[in-house]
């Protein structure tokens, strides 16, 4: 096996090679380099590569290793982070912004925890300008152009964590951090064949992230399997007394989490209406593989003004975050057209619309949690349709009903959330089975798909650009 065929395997089997010594941490993080300067171009998915950081970690984890110190199953094991989390020692982080670049002598929280598990920073990794937060409309709203989905090179990789979806998917690298406000884990790791964990809110720290919405935002990986998830998820949510929002809930990964009893499943009708026929026939056919494990309940999800609520988050938490970025002529340097006029919107929210927004939401918080709580979890399809293509709108792809509505009330809510891929619709691309479940029960998300994972190979297979 050569290292670049390597990258390819389940981070378990990865970190035994390199735990007994067939493959040596150097020679697999110089195969990750290699993959990404010479592939990744062609997929817009390289901000910058971290060469000589990468090449010093590497080799200190092959010496310990063979001197018999193992600091887990990432030990050695190269990655790449999206280009807004913090890394140190001049390494710079973009935002996906034309002109804009920080440097910092710190490491963001979670390339910290990484770095404990020996973990290997190979690459930062490009995404959609401001984490999407300017209301864009189109996949070229990025300053190293759209993300570039492997499975087919007219179509998009997802947002805004486009550069991990498609760094992953075409195996240059193992794993990948993403971060989420809504959809941008989930997205891409469903649009490029992959299994992306979006965790619930609060459970892994984002200091030294980029933030876009502070009461939104998650940060979590983008790998090959539900179990490669699981374990990233313990990696991160490690304590972290510096961010103020972390829970106390560090996160024990258990692969046998099942319940004993057969897991519940809702199956809400309206996140399947208007999905392309391949969409719903893989994800029936998804749920005909979990029958021995579920129990299926098809009934509606609770309706409210979950998606307001969160668009006035969103948009006010958005102006304070990154307004002053895009202030007066600066917004001409933003790469998609329909977002110059998006900071001037958002300065219009009264704070009377933000303040009950929140309120709103901490009603139904108090409301829902009772009725999440009967579910192991909600199934629906990461999308209704695949990919759009490069050259397509998503007003003008998705239409009015672009997104599900378990998309706006998990991530109003901080519901933790698990993808798989479970097939293959128009032009090739994947089609993915996303669960979610109530807050801090992630173990049984990961159970319930590496279930479904252990039954097909969905997972396993490679794009014909990798």
């Amino acid at each position: 096996m050569t290292p670049e065929d390597a990258l390819w395997l389940p981070l378990r089997e990865l970190g035994r090679h390199l735990h007994e010594g067939s493959l040596h941490p150097t020679a697999l993080a110089e195969a990750a380099l290699a993959r990404l300067e010479t592939a990744g171009p062609a997929l817009n998915c390289v901000a910058s590569l971290t060469r000589e950081r990468a090449l010093v970690e590497a080799h200190r984890a092959g010496d310990e290793l063979k001197a018999g110190r193992s600091r887990g199953p990432l030990h050695g094991i190269p990655y790449g982070a999206k280009d807004l989390l913090d890394a140190a020692g001049g390494i710079p982080s973009g935002w996906g912004l034309a002109g804009h670049t920080r440097h910092v002598e710190r490491d963001a929280a979670v390339l910290e925890h990484l770095a404990a598990a020996g973990a290997v920073l190979a690459a930062k990794l490009s995404m959609v300008e401001l984490a999407g937060g300017m209301r864009y409309d189109q996949p070229a709203a990025s300053c190293t152009g759209p993300g570039i989905n492997p499975w087919h090179r007219g179509s998009w990789s997802g947002g805004s964590s486009s550069g991990s979806g498609s760094a992953v998917a075409a195996g240059l690298l193992p794993f990948a951090l993403g971060t989420e406000t809504w959809g941008s884990i989930i997205g891409p790791a469903g649009y490029c064949g992959l299994s992306g964990l979006r965790p619930t809110l609060g459970r892994v720290s984002r200091r030294g992230a980029m933030a876009l919405s502070w009461t939104l935002d998650k940060i979590g990986p983008l790998a090959h399997s539900a179990d490669d998830c699981g374990l990233l998820l313990e990696a991160l949510s490690r304590p972290d007394p510096e961010d103020g929002h972390l829970a106390e809930r560090p996160f024990s990964y258990d692969r046998a989490a099942l319940p004993a009893r057969k897991a519940r499943l809702l199956v809400p009708p309206q996140d399947l209406a208007g999905c392309d026929p391949e969409v719903e026939a893989a994800f029936r056919a998804a749920l005909e593989v979990l029958k021995p494990h579920v129990e299926i309940e098809e009934a509606p999800l609770p309706t409210g003004p979950f998606v307001e609520a969160a668009t006035v988050i969103l948009s006010a938490e958005a102006s304070a975050a990154v307004g002053d970025l895009v202030a007066g002529q600066a917004v001409q340097a933003l790469m998609a057209p329909e977002t110059h006029r998006t900071p001037a919107m958002f300065r219009i929210i009264p704070a009377r619309d933000y303040i009950n927004a929140l309120r709103a939401r901490q009603r139904f918080h108090a409301e829902l949690l009772p009725w999440v709580r009967r579910y192991d979890a909600i199934a629906t399809p990461v999308s209704k349709r695949v990919a759009l293509p490069l050259d397509k709108r998503f007003s003008e792809y998705f239409g009015l009903n672009r997104r599900t509505q378990i998309s706006g009330l998990g991530n109003l809510l901080g519901w933790p959330a698990i993808t798989v891929p479970n097939g293959f619709g128009d032009r090739g691309l994947p089609t993915g089975l996303q669960l979610v479940g109530a807050p801090w029960r992630e173990g049984r998300l990961i159970a319930l798909a590496e279930a479904f994972q252990q039954k097909t190979d969905w997972h396993l297979r490679r794009p014909p650009v990798a």
